[in-house]
This record gives C-alpha cells, sequence and structure tokens, in this order.
C-alpha cells in the first residue's frame, strides 16, 4: 500500500514508521492518523516484524500535535463525528500486540504527547520535548496514559499546566525509558526493537497484554492472571527446549 503521510521499513525483526509532514513537522491531521492506524494493522499481521519503531521526519519535530488549520476548518458537527474514530486509533496504539518504541526526534506537543504517552517504550534526545495541550485550548486527552508513566502527582501537574517538559527532566520522570544524542538516536532505537526481536514472540506479546489488561486490578488478581494465561494461552515450551542453548554451552565447556 502507498501511504501519503508515511515511511515504511524493516529492519530484521523492526518494522520503521515515520511520520512524514516535516514542512508541517509531522502534525497529526486526518489522512496521517488513518494511515498510522493501518500501518500498525500491517505490521501486527508480518510474522518477521516483532517490534514497532515510530519516528517523526525532520530534525524539529516528532509532532507538533493535532492539525490546527484542518481541526479549524472543520465544522462543529465533524469533530463529534470523528471522536470515536479517534478514540479506537488512540486504543489501538495503546493495544498494538507488538511492542511499539518511539524514537522522539524533537518536540512531541499536545496530541503527539498524548500519542507519545501510548507507547510501550520512548527514547529521546537533546531535541526531545514534550508539551500536554489539553488545557491551553480547552481540551481533555492523557489523563488514562500520563498517570501510568510518571505517576499522579507529576501527570496532575503536566496535564494542570501544559508546561513544556525537556528532554532531561523527561528522562527523570520516567516519561523518557532512555536519553541519547540525536545522532545515536535510530540506531538506539533499532537496537532496542532487534532485543525485543531476539526473543520469544508469543511471550512478549502475552507479557504485553497481560500488562494491558492487569491495570486497575488488585496485585494478587494481576498474579492469577498471569497464571491463567501462562496455563491457557501463552503455554510455555517444554524446559528441555526452552532452555536447549544453555544447557548446550555448559555441555561444551
Amino acid at each position: 500500500m502507498a501511504y501519503k503521510t508515511l515511511i515504511l521499513e524493516r529492519q530484521e525483526g523492526v518494522g520503521i514508521i515515520t511520520l512524514n509532514r516535516p514542512k508541517q513537522l509531522n502534525a497529526l491531521n486526518s489522512t496521517l492518523t488513518v494511515e498510522l492506524d493501518q500501518a500498525l494493522s500491517y505490521f501486527e499481521s508480518e510474522d518477521d516484524v516483532k517490534a514497532i519503531i515510530i519516528t517523526g521526519a525532520g530534525d524539529r519535530a516528532f509532532s507538533a500535535g493535532g492539525d490546527i488549520h484542518e481541526m479549524s476548518k472543520q465544522s462543529q458537527a465533524r469533530p463529534r463525528q470523528r471522536g470515536p474514530s479517534r478514540v479506537d486509533q488512540n486504543w489501538h496504539l495503546a493495544t498494538c500486540k507488538k511492542p511499539i518504541i518511539g524514537a522522539i526526534n524533537g518536540l512531541a506537543y499536545g496530541g503527539a504527547a498524548l500519542m507519545a504517552s501510548t507507547f510501550d517504550i520512548r527514547i529521546g534526545c537533546e531535541r526531545t520535548g514534550f508539551r500536554f495541550l489539553g488545557v491551553v485550548y480547552g481540551r481533555v486527552n492523557s489523563t488514562w496514559t500520563l498517570p501510568l508513566i510518571v505517576g499522579w502527582p507529576i501527570a496532575k501537574e503536566l496535564l494542570f499546566t501544559g508546561r513544556i517538559v525537556e528532554a532531561e527532566e523527561a528522562l527523570r520522570i520516567g516519561l523518557l525509558n532512555k536519553l541519547v544524542p540525536s545522532s545515536e538516536l535510530m540506531k538506539a532505537a533499532i537496537d532496542m526493537g532487534q532485543a525485543i526481536a531476539e526473543n520469544n514472540p508469543v511471550s512478549v506479546q502475552g507479557i504485553k497484554e497481560i500488562l494491558t489488561k492487569n491495570i486497575g486490578m488488585s496485585w494478587r488478581k494481576m498474579l492469577l492472571d498471569e497464571a491463567r494465561a501462562v496455563s491457557q494461552s501463552l503455554k510455555p515450551p517444554p524446559a528441555a527446549e526452552s532452555f536447549r542453548d544453555f544447557l548446550e554451552r555448559k555441555r561444551s565447556k
């Protein structure tokens, strides 16, 4: 499929999606959000892709957020019609069966900050910055994602103020998993994706599903749900098979 607003690539087990509207700072217009949803479904269906990276084109922005020019032209009825679709798209980002790594190559403001907060892992550089802008424009988002990453007190501060979070602070509060020089950003993201891809995909995807489902459960219920998944759906291979490489290395010494 040809994409108007995305570039898709692969590197040894990793699918890479680049938001490709650099002149508009990769603003999230309706075409891009629909194509991104389709690209996720495509990589989910490809068995050789074990992890997905999302990044932005250019050296200024991961994404400036929602396309304000497009939104300002829409009637009052149109956003209400698009609402459920955008909700479904955000849920797909958050629950994509394969791990998503954000290579946050620049600013991620507004809807892009929300998008980034749905990713499993975020890697940034000195250009990275976040801003959860909902309150500035009388909107509400990220209440269901951000507290799980940075905790309630910090999430409330960022959501109530809409202030900028620079790269160093983002790393300190857990909004970034890793901070590297911009010249090393994609390599770090690909290395992370390939480290994931080397593992058993059933286990990796099973862990992600369990973590997502267990949000809000009691601690014991989380334990029981993990045990149920292992016995009913994940069904790990026999120990002799799982540890074959380890045992063979021991015998050869």
